[in-house]
Order: structure tokens, then C-alpha cells, then sequence
């Protein structure tokens, strides 16, 4: 037989499967293995199930979309007024939409104001007077409100950051207990007067930067970085062992905003609320406590009054320096 016939000449046919040949390398074995179990009909491509699933996949993420963006509708402010509507738009604060009252007496602050929401491709709409009051709750807005998403806090780090990069002095304003949100806007537009680095809320007991607030402010809010501390008096030790001092107001101390000789030096402003002043712990905390000198008749300032003379004081004493 060809191949196994040892007579001279003998050879094997080609294609003989006889002797050494080329296997298949177990391909054909594999090939009768199994490729498991079927998928299911909404993993199968171009399956109708399949089409079926994403779209229901694509409407619930439409529906989300839809949520999230009415939640930061709802969480919209609402800023009235000429001078703090212009002065947002001026300093570049994000807005979606600007609301003109119809038949309005425009002025100056009016046209600026248009002019850069135009510029900004932020929307401007013609609304009746009655409307504006209903979105403004009725504040004075003067013809004139702009919607602005809610404020976005700083952390107390980017401000003692921006305080020095700042190349000057850190000066900074901590507030304990000060709920009045007109009394938040006026310290920080105080603080923004007399050249603070940042203002600095505790996340409880204390107003936010909601419309009232930015209306008090007059748009500094936009220019100031405000910041929200967890724990205020952990905050105000974190800034000391970074080498500030801290001086709390306090109407008992001995000593006055006249005596201030840490003015011209890194340093954190406590302003306590009206009624209960600082609370324990931050006085506790406080390197030193001014009062402000006052006829005697007066017992006590408002707050942001109070903010902005101290503050003040602090301004003059650095120019002198």
C-alpha cells in the first residue's frame, strides 16, 4: 500500500491522510463547543425588544434632564431692582433671563442693562408690570428684575487662596448668627468697599445669598467671593494657624476699632447678629474684641454697621501705613 510499501520507488499519493499531516489545531472541536446560553431579546442588536428598551432608556434620561433642570428653576433668584440688575450684568453674573417691564421709563442703568444681556445672550423678555410683581413678591424692582440660578458658595480655602494671591494683607469677614439676608447683603457690600478678600458664613443659623440678599448687595456679590464653613469657630482656627489674627465685635470689650493696631496685619472680622452678639465658642476663639465707641444713649449698632465701620477703620489704617 502506498505510503506503508517499503519497495524501492513506493511514495505516498498526495493528498493521502496517511502519515504526518497538518491538523486542524482543535478548531473544529472548539467550533462544536457552546456559545452559551441565548441573550436575552433586549441585548440582542437590531431586535425590536432591543429598539424597545433604549428608547424607554432615552425617555427616562429626557425626564431627568427635565427634572434637574426644573429643580434649578426652582432654586432661581430673582434680583429686582435698577442699580443691582445693572450691576450684576456688569460684573458678569450668570443669568437667564432679564425681565423688563412693559412701557418703562428707561434710563441709563435700563439700557445698560439691556445692552449687556444682549451681549451675553442672556434673554430678554417684555412682561407686564403686574407680572414683575408677582416674580420680584412684590420687592421694588423698578421695572427691572433679573433670574439668576442659585448662588454657588465658595469654600473657605479659595478665599484665604484669593487673599494671597492677592500680594496684600489677607482681610476677610466672618459672620456668626447674622439671619437677615438685607443684613448679609450690606457686610458684604461693605466688605467689598474696603477691600476684603471674601466673606465667610456658617452653613446653619445664618441668611444666605438669596434675592434680597443680592439686591442689598447691589451686585457686589458677584465681585466678592462668598464662602459657607461647616464649622465656623473649626474655620476660624484653620485660618489662625495660617497666621491671621481674628477680632471679634463685641459691645462689652475694653477696647475699641479706635485702639485696632492688628488693622494692618492678616486679619479675620467676627460680626456677631444684633441681639445675641458672638456666640461663645467664636468669642472664645477670637484673638481680641473691639467695641465701637457710641454716645451712651445708644446700646447698640446694626450689624452691617457696625461691619462697615470696623471695616473702614481697617481700610484707614492700612492706607496710612
Amino acid at each position: 500500500m502506498a505510503g506503508n510499501d517499503r519497495r524501492r520507488g513506493a511514495i505516498r499519493k498526495p493528498g493521502s491522510k496517511k502519515g504526518m499531516v497538518v491538523g486542524s489545531g482543535g478548531q473544529r472541536r472548539r467550533g462544536l463547543e457552546g456559545k452559551g446560553p441565548t441573550p436575552k431579546a433586549k441585548d440582542r442588536v437590531s431586535h425590536p425588544a432591543k429598539r424597545k428598551a433604549d428608547a424607554a432608556k432615552a425617555r427616562a434620561e429626557q425626564q431627568r434632564t427635565r427634572h434637574r433642570q426644573k429643580e434649578r428653576s426652582d432654586n432661581a433668584e430673582v434680583i429686582a431692582g435698577r442699580n443691582p440688575v445693572a450691576e450684576c450684568i456688569r460684573a458678569g453674573v450668570p443669568a437667564s433671563g432679564l425681565y423688563v417691564a412693559q412701557g418703562i421709563d428707561a434710563d441709563d442703568r435700563v439700557t445698560e442693562a439691556v445692552r449687556g444681556a444682549g451681549s451675553r445672550g442672556i434673554s430678554v423678555v417684555e412682561v407686564q408690570r403686574a407680572e414683575l410683581d408677582r416674580m420680584t413678591g412684590g420687592a421694588m424692582h423698578q421695572g427691572l428684575a433679573l433670574q439668576v440660578p442659585a448662588y454657588e458658595y465658595a469654600h473657605p480655602e479659595d478665599v484665604l487662596t484669593e487673599a494671597h494671591n492677592s500680594g496684600l494683607p489677607p482681610l476677610i469677614v466672618a459672620l456668626d448668627g447674622v439671619t437677615d439676608p438685607r443684613n448679609l447683603g450690606a457686610v458684604i457690600r461693605s466688605a467689598a468697599a474696603f477691600g476684603a478678600h471674601g466673606v465667610i458664613l456658617p452653613q446653619r443659623r445664618s441668611a444666605g445669598l438669596t434675592a434680597v440678599a443680592w439686591r442689598t448687595s447691589a451686585g457686589t456679590a458677584a465681585k466678592l467671593p462668598v464662602a459657607r464653613a461647616v464649622n465656623l469657630t473649626r474655620t476660624l482656627k484653620d485660618l489662625k494657624s495660617e497666621g491671621l489674627m481674628v477680632v471679634g465685635l463685641d459691645a462689652d470689650s475694653d477696647i475699641t476699632s479706635d485702639e485696632l493696631e492688628l488693622a494692618t496685619g492678616p486679619l479675620v472680622v467676627v460680626v456677631g447678629s444684633e441681639g445675641r452678639g458672638l456666640s461663645r465658642l467664636v468669642r472664645e476663639t477670637c484673638d481680641q474684641t473691639v467695641s465701637i465707641p457710641m454716645a451712651g444713649s445708644v446700646e447698640s449698632l446694626n450689624a452691617s454697621v457696625a461691619a462697615g465701620i470696623v471695616l473702614a477703620e481697617v481700610a484707614r489704617r492700612r492706607r496710612a501705613r
